[in-house]
């Protein structure tokens, strides 16, 4: 998109973000594509290339261990609205960085912690990745066919998720809240957290004796004939969501199956013998078959595609879900405003932003 779209929607505030690895870099980058200010500080030597998480923010090489390093961090956090780090807690007290030396210096400042476990708590200080969050919340063993081990759902649900998208969420109510109050604050955002309010909907059914904790006997967890992937005769795969009895009528019929020769849709305990039955009508036709079949027919059917057949989907590119990058396509910025849309801006250099800022120290590369 063009510098003449108008500007977005969190144009004119002013983000410092301490490069970090995953969640961290990805609520800055959702920053950004809003028409946030975000200056990247890294390393001296130079960043890691995050690729598109990257986007739209310049960085400064900085070593927060020497004097100048840690002047010119302080004066940036001085002139920002919003810090994002992504260390374990400690690690920016002992860098004279923490919320309360930088809170007593910019009353304004909300101040984005990152991390797994959360800022307090047994745990706090251990390391972790997304896949340990996931395991102590209840998710990851949700999260498995009958009888089979638990299958890590990429780190989609922990890092991003459950982290980068709730660190910008927390960021943005507190900006909201600094309208009234004229005051800063400090955001824990623990992946831990973020995930277990994922799951949100799981505990409610739970509650209501609506599910069970052995994996793979529910209905959205593959227990269900109706919500599930089969393969195709090509050993491709469709992915089949016919929950409402109007989808299931029209599954079966674009299967060319007999309701009246079927066990009912909710008979529980007939499930794997209708399961058997559905997957052996798949395996008929090929995946581009199916989707033949099921194009016009609105029974929630849809083939599986990989990450290189997904640009050419044809809702995928009517919509523009992904763009061209330098690397390969990369997801668009998302939701869409009306008014003010989210967009992927040019970086930009770090001596525009300190001009903009009024910072007149640091590297101005």
């Amino acid at each position: 998109m063009g510098d003449d779209m108008p500007d977005g929607p969190l144009h004119g505030i002013r983000v410092v973000e301490f490069a970090g690895l995953g969640p961290g870099p990805f609520a800055a980058m959702l920053l950004a594509d809003a028409g946030a200010d975000v200056i990247r500080v890294d390393r001296p030597a130079g960043p890691v290339d995050g690729g598109a998480l990257t986007r739209g923010r310049p960085w400064i090489g900085l070593d927060l261990k020497t004097g100048t390093g840690h002047a010119t961090a302080a004066e940036l956090i001085e002139h920002a609205d919003v810090l994002i780090e992504g260390f374990r807690p400690g690690v920016m007290e002992r860098l004279r960085l923490g919320p309360e030396t930088c809170l007593a210096g910019n009353p304004r400042l909300v101040y984005g912690r990152m991390t797994g476990w959360g800022q307090d708590g047994p745990r706090a200080r251990e390391a972790g990745h997304d896949i340990n969050y996931l395991a102590v919340t209840g998710a990851l063993r949700s999260i498995a066919r009958r009888g089979e081990a638990p299958v890590p759902p990429l780190n989609l649900v922990g890092d991003y998720g459950g982290g980068g998208m709730l660190l910008a969420f927390g960021i943005t109510t507190a900006l909201l809240e600094r309208q009234a109050s004229g005051r800063g604050q400090v955001v824990d955002a623990a992946m831990t957290d973020g995930v277990s309010l994922l799951m949100t909907g799981i505990w409610s059914r739970a509650a209501q004796g609506r599910w069970s904790t052995e994996p793979g006997t529910n209905d959205i967890d593959s227990g269900a004939p109706f919500y599930d992937v089969y393969r195709t005769a090509d050993d491709e795969y469709v992915a089949v969501g016919a929950i409402e009895p109007q989808f299931w009528a029209r599954l079966l019929d674009g299967l060319g199956l007999d309701p009246a020769e079927l066990p009912g849709q909710w008979d529980r305990e007939r499930w794997p013998e209708l399961k058997k039955q559905v997957a052996e009508a798949f395996a008929g036709r090929t995946r581009a078959g199916w989707s033949a079949v099921f194009a016009d027919r609105d029974a929630c059917v849809t083939p599986v595609l990989s990450m290189a057949e997904a640009p050419g989907d044809s809702q995928i590119a009517a919509r523009g879900t992904l763009t061209p990058g330098p690397g390969g396509p990369q997801p668009t910025p998302a939701p869409r405003l009306a008014r003010t849309p989210l967009r992927t801006r040019s970086p930009g250099t770090v001596a525009e932003i300190l001009d903009r800022w009024g910072v007149a120290t640091g590297d101005r590369r």
